[in-house]
This record gives structure tokens, sequence and C-alpha cells, in this order.
């Protein structure tokens, strides 16, 4: 698959002796641009920059300022060359002659003949990158600032416009509305008002407003998207620059300018400060840089209309600090928004493309063994996932039922399109939510908190135009994004997704900040079309009816039964593990010492690992009415040739066609044991992560980590104590206590054997379990919802009371239900409630027996399923109880966060003390589970834990009391 090449160039921009160069469509340029005779541009088949790039990241982003035409007419080329004006601060290092540099006639700046890329940020310079450097048309920046200089060759400038008549460019992200009167907003501005950490603003003389001249309207297909709109107005910079004179306003609209006027005896604002030149100057400037930065709900809109997206409430300059901002619109990053919107915060989405919001990167389906718990529980939390689930699937499945109820595990297969639909309508209507298309390229740090534990905190974000957004707390759910790398057979292309960006700076960023990085690998099979196979001779396996829906809200799911797909399954041969071992050499995926995903392995992993066998092949659905099978079982990553015969070798695929190919994906992701169980990282106060990035796989997985994290990144903006569930309460608090007690280093799948109270831990009861503590602790769970649960557990209640009661001698149990045998060891009477325990007995049979108390609980067909449950798992429940109570009280025992483990004075091993040390445990449940240490070594630390919190109980009292500690000398005492 061949690698798409960046935008081509249109014009050249000339600052301080080097030129820059803005980008525009390829159709465009290809008729307008004159190719690069150099070899350095030709490589990957594609524009790169040069090997040799001039140090253009040596001198700050603040001192490359514009350059106005009149100032270039009356310096001349010296000026440009290099010389510059008193005041202007140093320049960037001239690029030396040679190969590769013309002279223009009759002047001094240094045009190369190859495409220079505008200056990577301070987060991307460190690595380089076939995508690093590109910039959108209009984009803020250097570049976008600077004098137009057109190249030899080249198409000649556009016409000077009247600067009472500019217009504004096209908005990235934005779809085209009419002109309409200024909004109100905040009058501190919003976005570029203060300096941010490495990307500090460029400084303009102050008073100044700054009226850009609009950027060309592209040509062709582009030109549509430019707008009629007047010329958006730039924020303040505050202060100005040593030795530079004050400079007149230029005013932004045509009218007269008038002179800049401060108080002599106020002093001036602090540097990065946003002040306006004028009444109302930084709300038209806030909206502006909206307007600009391509945000999703305009204050200037008189509705939503075709093209634009909306959500809850309405955006203008009082919205430029949110309390939570959320980087990632998948399944992570869905949940984590929704959850902190629902608590209460506003709540910022930033994603790549609101059009992929919901996507299914891989399999079309939800839920399986275990990851069916983790779909209730989220639900239980007012998540989104499983209801939106139960408004798209065309095949739901109850898988385990050969086994009790507590293993169960609910699963749907899903249609893509609406899936991804009804997602985007709950994100997009969701109140306090705001979405907006960018890419995040750095963060915002500042001085820690001294009560956290953190080296600093963050308090923003800075996107790919260079803008910043502030906020309280930020959520990293990037996925498979963070250094993403897509491989087909030999061929590698820097992407997360198929057709999608990688996040390059965000990946150097963390790494610079001491984040421990690892690397994992996925991989998707091929994309199959579904008139192209025989299932004749195909093994069938049809939909549950009555299907069984994953919310507690959801009554039924939105397909009839009759109306669910099914699902078909087939073997491969061996004629396609031949083909798969006499092409290794041609797969760099599966060459690789990468980690994979143990559980669901490649094709090429699964012939490598287990020789000589049938592997399963199931033929899914992706929708009602698609055309599209995904064959679950035989992910690989050759080339698209040899997948296609390894495809032809299996039954029922002899003809069919690959809509796709397949693919491996291999990514950054950080190690999770630098987390707190809320998700909160260790390093940095304020930013927490959640999905792929902490080395799980699954949406599941993913959906829940970005519920936990949405709750606590609100929960920590509003000071008030992180909301952890606990390995007893529920198969979320299993997942995150693995992951930042124990760590990872394969893609982590959830199971039903990682829980050790599994028998409590039901599907059944999520609710009964988490809602109340979403409820009160958290607020991130509807009045609806609360009720609904609160009813639920007094039916409960009362059910089983009832049935209690109600009891017989086994000779009358046996006359009035016959069918049901019961053991005539058991203790005389017996209740209601034990002969439910038995496998043959269910609600509807003893309301036939004895309707009168019991024909209304029969009724109520959820209720009598819970009751028949409840009462199988009884006794195990019980037995568990205790165990239960001990895990808790172990977790109760808290250790120091900043506990220091090779200096204590505790009988420990230096291996123990490495293994603690690396793992950071918090409580003593989480050290007895981290493989290696000793019951001894867990004594002695409980010795110590046990010590250290009498002491420190002791030092809160005694200075009360007027007492002292033993070996602790007062003042007073030693002198007298």
């Amino acid at each position: 698959m061949e690698l798409k090449p960046p935008s081509l160039l249109r014009g050249a921009w000339v600052s301080c002796g080097t030129t820059w160069f803005t980008s525009a469509d390829a159709s465009d340029a290809s008729r307008r641009s004159r190719p690069s005779r150099d070899s350095t541009s030709r490589r990957c088949g594609g524009w790169l920059p040069p090997r040799r790039a001039p140090p253009l990241a040596s001198a700050p982003r603040a001192l490359w300022r514009p350059v106005p035409r009149s100032a270039a007419r009356r310096a001349g080329p010296q000026a440009l060359a290099g010389g510059g004006a008193p005041g202007d601060g140093p320049v960037p290092p001239q690029r030396p002659e040679g190969r590769g540099c013309v002279r223009a006639a009759g002047s001094a700046t240094r045009l190369p003949r190859y495409p220079v890329p505008p200056a990577p940020s301070m987060a991307t310079a460190a690595h380089p990158h076939p995508q690093e450097g590109e910039r959108r048309a209009g984009a803020r920046g250097p570049a976008s600032r600077l004098r137009p200089v057109p190249l030899p060759g080249a198409a000649p400038p556009p016409r000077k416009r009247n600067p009472r008549r500019a217009r504004s460019p096209a908005l990235p992200g934005c779809a085209r509305s009419r002109p309409a009167a200024r909004p109100r907003g905040n009058p501190d501005g919003y976005g570029r008002a203060g300096p941010s950490r490495g990307r500090p603003p460029p400084a303009r003389p102050l008073g100044a407003v700054s009226c850009p001249r609009a950027a060309p309207p592209a040509r062709g297909a582009g030109a549509r998207e430019h707008c009629r709109r007047p010329a958006p107005l730039r924020p303040l910079a505050a202060a100005r620059a040593p030795g530079r004179a004050p400079a007149r306003r230029r005013c932004p609209l045509g009218t007269r300018p008038r002179p800049a006027r401060r108080n002599p005896a106020r002093p001036p604002p602090a540097s990065g400060s946003c002040r306006s030149a004028r009444p109302g100057a930084g709300r038209a400037a806030a909206a502006a840089m909206l307007l600009r930065s391509g945000w999703r709900r305009l204050a200037l809109s008189p509705g939503p209309g075709p093209g634009r997206r909306r959500a809850g409430g309405e955006v203008g300059a009082a919205a430029a600090r949110y309390e939570v901002v959320v980087i990632g619109g998948g399944h992570a990053g869905t949940e984590a928004a929704a959850a902190a919107a629902r608590g209460g915060a506003r709540t910022l989405l930033l994603t790549h493309r609101i059009g992929t919001i919901g996507e299914m990167s891989c399999n079309p389906s939800f839920g399986g063994i275990g990851k069916g718990h983790l779909v209730r529980e989220v639900d239980a939390l007012d998540g989104l996932c499983g209801r939106v689930c139960d408004r798209s699937g065309v095949h739901y499945k109850v898988l385990n039922r050969c086994k009790g109820p507590a293993v169960w595990g609910l699963r749907a297969q899903i249609d893509r399109g609406r899936y991804k639909e009804a997602m985007q309508k709950e994100i997009l209507n969701t109140p306090l939510l705001t979405v907006h298309e960018a890419s995040v390229e750095d963060l915002l740090l500042a001085e820690p908190e001294p009560d956290h534990p953190g080296k600093c905190q963050v308090t923003g974000v800075i996107l790919g135009d260079g803008s910043t957004i502030h906020a309280g707390s930020i959520v990293l759910t990037t996925g498979t994004f963070l250094r993403g790398m897509v491989l087909i057979g030999l061929e590698m292309h820097p992407a997360g997704r198929l057709g999608d960006q990688p996040a390059i700076g965000l990946a150097q960023t963390l790494e610079k900040l001491g984040f421990a990085v690892g690397r994992l690998k996925t991989g998707t099979p091929p994309r199959l079309a579904k008139d192209t196979i025989d299932f004749r001779g195909l093994e069938e396996r049809v939909a549950d009816n009555p299907p069984v829906p994953f919310s507690f809200l959801s009554e039924a799911v939105w397909i009839k039964p009759e109306d669910q797909l099914s699902c078909y399954l087939t073997c491969t041969t061996l004629k396609a593990q031949q083909i798969i071992r006499d092409n290794l050499h041609l797969n760099n995926h599966i060459r690789e010492t990468t980690r994979g995903p143990r559980y669901c392995p490649s094709l090429e992993s699964k012939v490598l690992r287990f020789p000589n066998r049938e592997h399963q092949v199931w033929l899914e659905p992706e929708g009602l009415d698609s055309n599209v099978i995904y064959p679950q079982g035989i992910s690989m990553t050759l080339p698209p040739e040899l997948q296609e015969q390894v495809v032809k070798s299996i039954p029922g695929l002899e003809n069919a066609k690959i809509l796709q190919p397949g693919y491996g994906v291999q990514y950054d992701f950080l190690d999770p044991r630098q987390l707190t169980p809320s998700l909160e990282s260790r390093l940095v106060q304020r930013l927490f992560f959640a999905g792929q990035i902490n080395g799980t796989t699954g949406y599941e997985e993913a959906a829940a980590q970005g519920v936990i994290a949405g709750i606590n990144a609100c929960l920590r903006v509003h000071g008030k104590p992180p909301f952890v569930v606990s390995r007893t309460e529920g198969y979320i608090g299993v997942l995150i206590d693995d992951l930042t007690s124990l760590g990872t280093s394969e893609p982590y799948r959830m199971f039903t054997s990682r829980v050790e109270f599994r028998m409590s831990l039901r599907p059944d009861n999520a609710d009964a379990r988490l809602t109340h503590r979403g409820f009160e602790e958290a607020r991130c769970v509807s009045q609806q919802r609360y009720k609904q649960a609160v009813k639920m557990r007094a039916a409960l209640e009362d059910g089983i009371a009832t049935l209690k009661s109600l009891q017989f001698s086994i000779s009358k149990w046996s006359q009035l239900i016959p069918e049901v045998p019961i053991s005539r060891g058991r203790r005389s009477p017996v209740s209601a409630f034990e002969v439910l325990q038995c496998p043959e007995a269910n609600m509807e049979v003893l309301a036939r027996a004895v309707p009168e108390p019991l024909g209304k609980l029969a009724q109520w067909r959820e209720l009598s399923e819970r009751l028949k449950i409840e009462a199988a798992y009884e006794w195990c429940v019980l037995n568990q109880q205790q165990e239960i109570e001990e895990v808790r009280r172990d977790e109760a025992l808290q250790l120091p966060e900043d506990i220091d483990y090779f200096a204590i004075d505790a009988s420990l091993s230096a291996e123990v003390r490495e293994k603690l040390d690396s793992n950071r445990p918090r409580t003593i449940g989480a050290v007895s589970r981290i493989p290696g240490i000793t019951p001894a070594a867990i004594v002695n630390l409980l010795r110590f834990v046990k010590t250290h919190h009498q002491k420190t109980e002791k030092r809160k009292v005694l200075p009360q009391t007027g007492q002292y500690l033993p070996g602790e000398t007062h003042s007073e005492k030693a002198a007298s």
C-alpha cells in the first residue's frame, strides 16, 4: 500500500534569510509549482525535508517576527539577509551557501531549491518524521505571518486587496456561515493570552491590534471552502520587546486608526497577559480565534445547519478555559468526556476528525467473556457504550451459557454505521461538552502542587496550529496513535489507523517528561465482500431469541429477534499454513520483537505457535445493510497478493474478494505502573491516561478506563477525593489494579479468570454494586438511572424476604411442584428461596404452585431472573464474604506515597526493595499481588506500615496533650 504524500507547496515566505513554504492542494500545486531537482525531495516516494536541514530550532519561536512589506522595502535586502533593525532580537543562523541554494538577483536572501518545512515545535524537534513540519494553509505560526516572495517559475502573487475589505481565510474544521454581529465573550481574550511552555507567542507592540492579510483562496475544489467573512482579529501581546518603539494601531475593520492610550500611572501589564486596545476588542479577538481554530460550535452561527456540529451549551470567548480536556475521540475518549461532563465539568473533546468519533477500528463487536462484565459496569456508571450497543446491534448472543450466570458473557455484533451515528449523537448532545477538531502537539506545565506527588502539573495543551487551551485536568486517550506505524508486508507507514496520521509531538513530550514508554503491536484481518462468499457449506450460528440487552435502562434491543443476522464458522487449511511459512521473510510485522496480543494473535503467530492445526475463522457481518464481512481469526500482515492466496485457500472463501487488506499497527504505550488507581499520573499532576495508551486491548477495556479517568478528572478539578473501584467491587477495579500494580508487557485483555470474587461480581448485579456509588460519590449517574437502581434493589430485598418467609415441608413441596426434585436430606421446613436454588426451579414454577404471594414477582421478568441468580449464589457469596473483608482490610492499609524502599528500616531483601520501588504499590493488598514478593516480606512490610501509622497518629494527638515522643527533644526541655 502506498503512503499518501503530504500536500505540496503554493509559495514561499521569507524571514531572516530562511525560506518558508505554505501548503496547498496537491492538484493545485502540481500545476503551479516547479518540482525540485534535489534528490532529497524524492525520498520515500514523496515530499520529505532534506537530510541536512538548517538549524531552525536553535532560536526561540518568539523571535521570528513578521516582515511587513513597507519595512522590507525601506530596509532593503540587507535587512532580510540577517542585518535586521535595532531591537529585533537575535535571528536564526544563516544557511551556508552551497549546493541547494541560489541567490535571488539583487538580493541577499537565500532561497533553497528544495522545500524547507516550517519550524518544528518543541515536541517534534527531537525525532525526524515524514509527517513533521506540515501545516495547513492559513494555520497560525511563523509561516502564516510572513510576507510572500514568489519563487522563480511560480504563479504570480494574488492581487493586492484593500485591507479594509480583507476577507478571512477558510476555517479548518468549520462549516461555512454568513457574517453576523460580533459575539459577546470574555473580555480577557482567548488562546495565546500568555506565553505557553516551549511556544511563546510572537512579541507585538503594546496596544497594537493586527489584522492579517487573508491567504489567497485555493483554486479548484478547495475554493468552495472559503467564505466571505470579515478579517479576524488577533489577541494582543501585552509585553513589548525591549528597545522596540510603539507601533501605530492598525484598525481591523477599516475604520480610522486612533493612537494608543495608556494611563502612565498604571504599571504595564505582566508579560503574557492579554488586554484590549479598546472596549470589546478582547471579545472580538477571542471570537476570531475561535473562528480561525475550527470550532464546531460557533457563537456566530444562527443554528445548527448542514455540516455544522454542535454539542451541549454555547461556545464563545468565555469557554476559553475548560475544566477537563480529553484528547482522543475513541472508545476511551468518548466515555471520559461524557463522564466528566455528567459530573458537572465544562469539558472539551479534541479529536483529529469529528467524523471518526465512535469508529470501530477493528472487529465489529462488543462484549464477550469478561468483556461483557465491563460493559455492564460502564453502563452502571451511566456510560454510553451499553446503550449505544442496544441501538446498533445485529446479532446478540450470551456466551458461556453452559456455565453459571456469574461467568456469562454478553456479546453483540454491531452495525458499524449505526454505532458511529448513535455515539456521535450522544456526544454532540451532551451538556457541558464541546467537540473540536485539532491535533495536540505539546502540554502546558506549571509548578507542582505541594500536597500531591509529581514533579510538575499540567495546565493546558498546545494545538497543532499553535493555539493554547487551558484546563484543570487533561485525559490522554490516544489509542494506537502515539507514534503509530502501520505495516503491510515490508512496507511501513506512519499512521495510528489506516488513513489517519499518528501523534508524534505528544509522544516526544511524554518521553521528555520522564515517562517509561514501551512498544506494542496489534493487527486486523482483511475485509471481504459478502456477495463473493459461499455460505452453503459453512456452519451457521444464529442469535439468541430473545436477545439480552447490555444496558440496565433498555427493556429490549432495537432489532426484532427474527431480523438478526447470523454468523458463520469455517477453518483454515494446511495450504494456508504453507503459504504463510513460505513467505515469512516478506512479513516485517511478525519478525519484530514487539509483543502482540496473546489472546488475539495474528494468523502468522498461530501458525508458528501451533503448527499443523486448523484454526477457526468466524465470518461476522459488519452491518444490517453492509456488504462487508469481518473474518475473525485471520489477522495478518502479509503483502496483499499473499493475503488473497491465504483467503482463497479457506473453505467457502474460494471466490472471496478482498475489499481492504489486513495490516498491523505498532504504537507506543506508557507503563501503567506510573499511574495511581484513579488513573492519574504520578509524574505529572492532573494528567490522566486511559485506553490502549495504558497497554490494554479491546473496546471494552478502553471504555472502562475512560469512564473512571473522566470521573476522576472532574473530581480532581472540583477538589474532591478520587473515585476508586476496588477489586472486591467490580471487574473495572480488577482491570485497573492489575495495570497499576503489575503493569503489562503485552496487550492486556480482561477474563473472568483474573477475578478472585467472580461469584459476587456478576453482570446481573453491576447496578447494585456501582450505580449508588456513582450517584453519591462521583455524581456521574442520572436521576433516572439512580431511581431505577433503587427500585430494583428494594424489589430484590422484598422478593428475597417473601421467598424466605414462605416455608413448607418437603412432602408439601413435592406435592406442589413434583417436577422439581428436593433432597430428603434437607432440614424441614424448606423455604421457597431454598427451593429456588434447585436447577429445575424458577419463579414461574413457584408462581404456579403458590400464586398469591409469588405471582407478582414472576410477572416482572428481570426481577424473577435476578431472584433466581441470587438464590443460586447465596452460599457462594456468603463463603466469599470473609475473604472479601480480609482483602478490604489489606486495601485499607495505605503505604506512604513518598516512601523510600531503599532507606526504610525493614527486613527486606534487595530484590524485594527493587520490585517495590519499580511497582510503587499503594496498599498492602497491592504488594501481595506483585510477582516475586514473598509472604515474609509482606509481613515485614506490614509491620513497618503499622508502626508508621502509629507514629503518625501520635504526632497528631500528642502536641495537644503536651507530651513528647520518645527519642525527641523539645527545645524548652533541653534548655532546662
